[in-house]
């Protein structure tokens, strides 16, 4: 079947001049299309019809910020700020449980985490989202950063968060018990 379709639509041609060498070209030939413009079946989606500006990936992709001077220089801080404080930390509260975690900053590696969902936290505590919880999380992550040899780290809340309650707590319960966090609030 595909030598035949082959052979209707494509020309053979050799390389070399003969035909024992093994070495061939196909060529089109002229009457492939007859004139008409033949074009890929359209996806499912329709996805090539919404491409971004450079038109070489699809939509569906994450499209990088342009700054709007591309001569913008990049200060000494903001460009070793991730080699000098290498640890961020993270945390996240929500109406059930409370989490936080050191990450890497360079390899995007979590250091150390804990959480009241976790089964060794869940079993001490009463309530999972609870002041004394933040208290407890904030203690078992200090100890799992000293565990892994990490003494300093930097936090910068959400744009949605405040600096108070529960965070503050978190963050608060990790200084007591021995690392050195940074906090930046804007």
């Amino acid at each position: 079947m595909f030598k035949s379709i082959l052979n209707n639509s494509w020309k053979k041609v050799s390389l070399a001049g003969e035909w024992r060498s093994g070495a061939f070209l196909y060529v089109c030939r002229s009457n492939f299309h007859k004139g008409q413009v033949v074009c890929a079946p359209r996806s499912f989606f329709g996805v090539e019809d919404f491409l971004d500006d450079d038109n070489s990936r699809p939509y569906t992709y994450k499209k990088e910020k342009k700054s709007k001077n591309p001569h913008k220089h990049v200060s000494f801080k903001q460009r070793t700020i991730a080699y000098m404080e290498p640890f961020t930390l993270d945390v996240f509260i929500s109406k059930r449980f409370v989490s936080a975690s050191l990450t890497h900053r360079v390899t995007s590696k979590q250091v150390a985490v804990a959480g009241t969902n976790s089964k060794d936290i869940k079993a001490v505590i009463q309530s999972r989202s609870d002041i004394p919880a933040c208290l407890a999380v904030g203690r078992i992550l200090a100890d799992r950063a000293r565990e892994a040899d990490v003494y300093t780290a930097s936090y910068t809340p959400r744009e949605r968060d405040k600096f108070e309650g529960k965070i503050r707590a978190v963050v608060q319960s990790i200084i007591d018990n021995g690392i050195d966090i940074k906090v930046y609030l804007d």
